[in-house]
């Protein structure tokens, strides 16, 4: 059976590879899709390496969350555009409260 979190990185490793792509394809941002590539595969490798090796799993997911996190909070309360920085934010926000939880519930 598939964990919240493991659901949850999943979905959110996707959504951060599909918002790089968007920004490439909309904005011709490299810097966008190189970004976005490399956070949301972590985010899949952190996926699927829960529950099986938790704690590798868990640190890869929290790192990579606070990291985004700390790129699209401040970037939302600057501009407050919805998309891509507040969509980002909140999903990296949610990224790091799952991985606390699923941290405590070891």
């Amino acid at each position: 059976m598939l964990s919240p979190a493991k659901i949850y990185f999943l979905v959110f490793g996707l959504l951060t590879i599909a918002g790089g792509v968007l920004g490439y394809v909309k904005a011709g941002s490299t810097a966008s899709l190189i970004a976005g590539s490399i956070s949301g595969v972590l985010l899949l490798v952190a996926a699927f390496l829960l529950p099986a090796h938790l704690v590798v799993g868990l640190t890869i997911a929290i790192v990579v969350s606070f990291l985004l996190a700390g790129r699209f909070v401040p970037a939302f309360f600057k501009t407050g555009k919805l998309m891509p920085n507040g969509i980002m934010a909140l999903l990296s926000i949610v990224g790091i409260v799952f991985a606390i939880v699923a941290w405590v519930r070891k």
